[in-house]
């Protein structure tokens, strides 16, 4: 456990294309005090009600990617590729710039923010980092699928698929998140689309900037991408991927194990919304501390 809180040494900056909007956007990272919290600036609207905090009951929309929306109706979209490389960075306070309605999706995977945030580097805060203790196990079911959160002395994340495409089929992945582990086994796992499926989101307006540059196509048993995989099993990987930044979303870092199988990113924040709803399942506990506070909502309101 980390004791202090952590924010980056300098502002930094990256330019991209949104996967569903097709359109590029300039995003830069800001170091900010203790007690921010991530919080996404939308400079080309400008004002306070352009400030959308990286909270998971600011979650407006979840089908194929993640989208905040704030009370004024600003949104930020496909956030969880840089939300888990900020969780598994440690950074806490942290101002998202970015000049555009969503978030860049570079190679389709979170290397590129890990290697910003790098670039950034790290300090600490002279300010106590809490986490949000699980105590005892809540759920989510929808038909076959489930999201699940359970005590555990760490943060670890199980992720469970089946696929009707050949080429992904069932697939499962654990790991730990501490040290380098995201970055060497997971942050490069590419999000993935299967070919039959790529007409029917153009027709919804979604994955207008998609290519085989930032994502893994599969058709059946084939990977289109001419590269191939990353890994054998990405397409997990990239799952347990998504699930640490939709769970980033808590506002702290977790201590306890997330069990999915067949989730998405619905079910992720289902699940953080079923935690927050019952005070009894957790707590909010300061590093090295024993039993905290119980807390019903451990996300401090948007800064002045």
């Amino acid at each position: 456990m980390k004791t202090y809180q952590t924010t980056i040494k300098q502002s930094v900056s990256c330019r991209g294309t949104g996967l569903h909007s097709g359109v590029d956007a300039v995003l830069t990272l800001h170091p900010a005090p203790a007690h921010h919290g991530i919080v996404f600036q939308r400079v080309d609207i400008g004002g306070r009600e352009a400030r959308v905090p990286a909270r998971f009951d600011l979650v407006g929309s979840s089908a194929y990617g993640t989208t905040l929306r704030n009370d004024a109706g600003v949104e930020v979209r496909t956030v969880e590729h840089l939300m888990a490389a900020l969780s598994a960075a440690g950074v806490d306070n942290l101002l998202v710039e970015i000049d555009g309605l969503e978030i860049p999706i570079m190679d389709g995977s979170s290397a590129a923010f890990v290697a910003l945030i790098e670039a950034a580097g790290l300090r600490s805060q002279a300010a106590t980092r809490h986490y949000i203790r699980v105590l005892r196990p809540v759920e989510v079911r929808d038909g076959d699928k489930i999201a699940r959160l359970a005590p555990y002395d760490g943060f670890q994340i199980d992720c469970d698929i089946d696929f009707e495409a050949a080429a992904i089929a069932r697939q499962r992945f654990v790991f730990e998140v501490k040290g380098d582990i995201f970055k060497n086994d997971v942050a490069s796992a590419r999000t993935f689309t299967q070919m039959k499926d790529v007409e029917a989101l153009h027709a919804r307006g979604l994955a207008l900037g998609g290519s085989m540059d930032n994502a893994v196509v599969v058709d059946e048993g084939e990977v289109l991408n001419p590269e191939g995989l990353r890994f054998a099993d990405e397409c997990v990987r990239h799952k347990a991927l998504d699930v640490l930044g939709d769970l980033a979303l808590a506002g702290k870092p977790i201590l306890g194990r997330f069990e999915g199988v067949k989730m998405g990113h619905t079910m992720n924040n289902r699940l953080l919304r079923a935690l927050f709803a019952d005070a009894s399942a957790y707590d909010l506990v300061p590093a090295g501390a024993g039993r905290g506070t119980v807390v019903p909502m451990p996300i401090a309101a948007s800064p002045a």
